[in-house]
Parts: structure tokens; sequence; C-alpha cells
């Protein structure tokens, strides 16, 4: 998310960084720099101009121009304006009415409002421990009811039967009396969507909205559409109160110009912000968060919480009992780390939420690499139990066995054996004294040397000649969230 303008950003912040003084005219000519890359990454025309100005006004501050470090002091005034620009803080939904709460779900077409009902009645109902119902008044889409109900199984959420020759205000109606009556705390109603804002439309949802009072009136918007989504948003909140919005689509905009435009022209804030298909894939909008994000210091704390909800806490702990006592991790362990790794949406995904990862994101995302990974399950999958808890029994038609079984030959079996032998290394290392920068150095070797900076990543060939993704922990051998040793 957002790698076209953090590279930019990083690019136009760091002609500053070891400047001993600002003046006027290295500040003008950053700002130039952060002009274009916000426009370049279609933020709205009167959310740059403010964004500069007030960056600018703050810069020229004495307070900075006496700052011992004058380029650090600028980029936190970026930061900070960032994390303004965007809302402040998280803005969380308001659940302390009388049950049922009711939230009303509206945007347009294609932005993925069902999508978001399920989503939203998974994170009520984990997160926040809530009884949810929900009910599509979406009479026109051809599927849209049997699509809520199928999710709404999914993530077994109650669900309102509504039919296509219903009016919309009675379905409505119906779901909050069901709801009252089985004593829910949240119904979430789908509304209809269109291609395009148009009167019917608005009338339409205005009426639903008089009939049942929604507590939260939620705008979902695709993030991919850029200013457009802004723009949208703004037409929307002059017909209807929203409380909010929800921005979809998140994990595949690279620009960003959506999140840094919403709060800006609609003066709702973002609530949350969907970062993929699944249906655990919604997480509350924390603006200082999604800033330390755009400037490449990564999101520390969103990676914890997300450990602490999807791992394996059991096999997180074996493995940092094996790593405490010196024992090497054996390719059980790699498996389970590629299964933990999965569960936390994948190596672009951990690495997004890294500081200085941004680097390594492109490496992560390559096809080739992605491909290697798929293999290296594959091998191990191939292996028997002992093979996989004693990689050193694994010699001579061992190695033909397995990578015929998995399709591949043996020099791929001889490269995954090889890092196996690195990663218990690096195990070690960190044991040592000075652990986790002895870690560090160790990734930075088998990622090809760069550690976030230009040209760094994975060699060519992804996992190939030795190199590739180190494991996701190992009680601390690795990202401390996923071995168990935080």
């Amino acid at each position: 998310m957002f790698e076209n303008l953090t590279d930019r950003l990083g690019q136009s912040l760091k002609g500053l960084a070891g400047q001993g003084q600002l003046t006027e005219d290295n500040i003008r000519d950053t700002l130039r720099e952060v002009r274009k890359a916000l426009l370049e990454a279609d933020v709205a025309l009167p959310v740059v101009k403010e964004f500069v100005e007030q960056v600018k006004e703050k810069a020229l501050g004495q307070e900075v121009l006496k700052s011992l470090n004058p380029g650090q002091a600028f980029v936190k005034i970026v930061n900070d304006e960032l994390v303004h620009t965007m809302g402040d803080a998280n803005d969380a939904l308001n659940l302390a009415s009388k049950p049922p709460v009711v939230i009303m779900m509206a945007g347009l077409q294609g932005a993925g409002k069902t999508t978001s009902v399920a989503k939203l009645a998974r994170f009520l109902q984990e997160r926040e421990k809530k009884k949810v119902m929900v009910v599509s008044a979406d009479v026109y889409r051809p599927a849209a009811i049997d699509q809520l109900e199928t999710l709404a199984g999914e993530v077994k959420a109650e669900f309102f039967p509504s039919s296509g020759d219903q009016d919309p205000v009675d379905i409505a109606n119906g779901a909050l009396q069901a709801a009252r009556n089985k004593y829910m705390d949240v119904l979430i109603v789908d509304t209809a969507g269109r291609l395009h804002v148009d009167e019917q439309m608005m009338g339409e949802i205005s009426r639903l909205h008089g009939a049942i009072h929604p507590a939260e009136t939620l705008f979902v918007v695709d993030a991919m559409t850029g200013q457009d989504a802004a723009n949208t948003a703004q037409a929307f909140n002059e017909a209807l109160p929203l409380t909010g919005v929800i921005l979809t689509k998140a994990d595949g905009d690279s620009r960003g110009g959506a999140a840094l435009s919403v709060r800006h022209l609609t003066g709702k804030p973002i609530k949350f912000i969907g970062m993929g298909e699944k249906t655990d894939a919604l997480e509350p909008f924390h603006p200082d968060r999604i800033a330390s994000r755009i400037l490449g210091m990564g999101d520390v704390l969103s990676l914890v919480e997300q450990a602490e909800r999807t791992l394996d806490k059991k096999k997180a702990d074996k493995i940092a009992k094996k790593f405490k006592k010196g024992r090497a991790m054996d390719f059980e362990d790699l498996k389970d780390q590629f299964q933990q790794m999965r569960n936390m949406g994948g190596m672009a995904s951990l690495l997004d939420k890294l500081p200085g990862m941004g680097g390594m994101m492109e490496a992560a995302q390559n096809p080739a690499s992605m491909k290697q990974m798929k293999h290296m399950e594959a091998l191990i999958d191939s292996m028997t139990p002992k093979e996989r808890r004693n990689p050193d029994v694994i010699k001579g038609s061992r190695k033909k066995r397995i990578a015929a079984g998995a399709g591949l030959e043996i020099q791929d079996l001889n490269r995954l054996m090889k890092q196996q032998k690195m990663m218990a290394k690096m195990m070690k290392k960190m044991r040592g004294k000075g652990g986790m920068k002895n870690m560090m150095r160790g990734m930075e070797g088998m990622m090809g040397g760069g550690s976030g900076g230009p040209g760094g990543g994975m060699p060519p060939g992804g996992m190939g000649g030795g190199g590739g993704m180190p494991p996701m922990g190992g009680g601390g051998g690795g990202l401390p969230p996923m071995g168990g040793g935080r």
C-alpha cells in the first residue's frame, strides 16, 4: 500500500535528512518535490495546497531552525501533517446506543459494500464480542441478497432474509424488529449501489435512513479510484448525514490519494480500511500508523495486534523453547512458519508494517520469489516426518525421492537444505551477544545486501542461490511477533 508515495516522499526528504541547517531555499526545493509526490499519488489539489502550506509554515518556525537535527525535525513535521490530514486519531464506531445499534452501509456499485458488511460483522463479533444481524436492502443488483446470505454464513452472523420484490424500507423495518426479538447487539443494513450518483439513488437511501435512524452511516468507497473516491464521498455526504468512511481495496492502491483526501474534503473520518478480499481483512484506520507506513517507518503496533489474533501460540512457543535450548530449526518448524506467515497476509503484508523494509517490498511481491516459496513448501510436503525433523538424514536416494515427489530437481532441494542451515546459524547468532543486530545483519546477507536501501532486496531468482527470506520468528530469531519470544 502507498508504495509509489512512499518512494517519492522518501526521495524528496532524503535531501534534507543530512542538512545541518534548514533554509528557505532547501525547504522550497524539498516541498516542490513533496507537492509533486502528492499530486502523482492522486491527492486532491486543495488537500495538497493546504498540506504544503502547513508544512512550510511549521518548518520555517524558530523551533525547527534551532533544532540540533533540522532534517529529522522536518520529517517529523511532514509525519504530523500527514496524521492531521487523515484525521489525527482513530474514530471508533458508536456502539453505545440502545441495542440493536443500526449501522447503514452506503456507496456506489462495485466498491465492495456487501463484502464490507460481512467483514464488519466479523470484526464486531470477534473483537467487540457483539451479536450481529445483517440484512440486504439491495433489491436491484441480481444475487446481492444471496451473496450476503453466503457471506453471513461464512462469518457466522445472523442473516435476515429479504427478496427483490420488497420495498427497501419494509425490509429494514422487518430486520430491525427481528433484531430486537433476538436480542441482537448490532444490525448492519446493506443498501443498493449505483454506477454513479443520481437523484433516484439519493432519494431512496435518504428515505431508508429516515425510517431506521442508524447510529452509524458508513460510506464504502474504493481506494483505487483516488481523489474521485473523496469527491463521491462528498456528494453522498451532502445528501446523507454520513458518520464515517470505509476505504476498501487499499491493498491494491499504491498511490494513497483517497486516504489523504477523504477526511479533508468531507470532514468525515475514515473508520476502517479494507486490506484484502478475505473476511478478516478489515482494520480500524489509525492515521498515525498509516502516516508511519507512508514515510517508510513501518507499523509495528498493527503487526503485533495482528500477530496476537492470528498466530498459533502453541507452535510459536514450541519453536521458542527449541531456540532457547540451542536446537536448530528443522523443516517441520519451517513449514509451520510458512503457515503462520500466510495467516498474517503473506510476506508483502509483513514487510509493509516493518520499519525500513520498504526496499524489500518489491522483492517480496516478485512472482519468481513467490513461486520459489511454493517450491519450498512442496519439497517439505514431500518429506517424511522423520526427514523434516532430522534434515541431516536427507542424502542420496532420499533426495531423489523428495525432489521427484515435489516435481522439482535435486538442485532445488539442495538450495532449500542450504537455506535451512543458514537459518540455523542465524538463530545461533541471535543467542549470542548483540543478538538482534546479528540477526538483522544475517537478514541483509540473505536478502542480497540491502535492507531497505536502493538496490536492496532478494537476489535474482528469489530463494535461489542460498538467498531468500529468513524464518518469521523462531522465538525471537526472526521477526519477533512470529516466534513467541516477544
